[in-house]
């Protein structure tokens, strides 16, 4: 008799209480105390859970609808300047064909001015070649002849030969 007494019969009805009592108070303290903790734990996990998907989808269509937003918001910039851009080109073109009239203008003024002082030069040098020339006329024949003479036949000669080339140099 010197085997394990747990093996030996007559201590199996005892065994067999104990055995069921631990088990219904284990069974009991669980399902009174910790399974309905546990279970309020995933209930509230699993409600989260879903609130979150809520909200993530919301945030979502809230995202959506702000790029959305954003791409009208984008489109119309893009719009205004391009507009802009159009309306100062034109105002440029504008400004530059402007000022490109005012300088031709400009320069058809001072051409005309050129032009008028041009021919005041010409017809007052006339008058200062023909003086020269009866001078230099009138000391050429007085050094070759040694004769002075006068100054009206000179002054004739001068002006028939200018009259008759001055065509040609006006």
């Amino acid at each position: 008799e010197a085997g394990m007494p747990q093996l030996d019969p007559k201590y199996w009805a005892s065994q067999a209480f104990w055995l069921v009592l631990v088990f219904i108070i284990l069974y009991i303290s669980i399902s009174k105390f910790y399974l309905p903790k546990i279970k309020s734990n995933l209930d509230n996990r699993e409600n989260k859970i879903k609130e979150d998907l809520e909200n993530a989808n919301k945030f979502k269509e809230q995202s959506e609808a702000k790029i959305k937003e954003y791409g009208l918001i984008l489109d119309k910039a893009k719009k205004e300047v391009n507009k802009i851009l159009f309306d100062s080109k034109n105002a440029l073109d504008k400004d530059i064909q402007n000022k490109k009239n005012l300088m031709e203008k400009e320069i058809e003024k001072e051409i005309l001015k050129a032009q008028k002082e041009i021919s005041e030069l010409k017809k007052s040098s006339i008058s200062s070649i023909q003086n020269i020339s009866e001078n230099i006329t009138s000391n050429i024949i007085e050094n070759i002849s040694g004769d002075k003479l006068n100054e009206s036949s000179i002054k004739a000669a001068v002006e028939e030969i200018s009259n008759k080339n001055l065509g040609k140099y006006l």
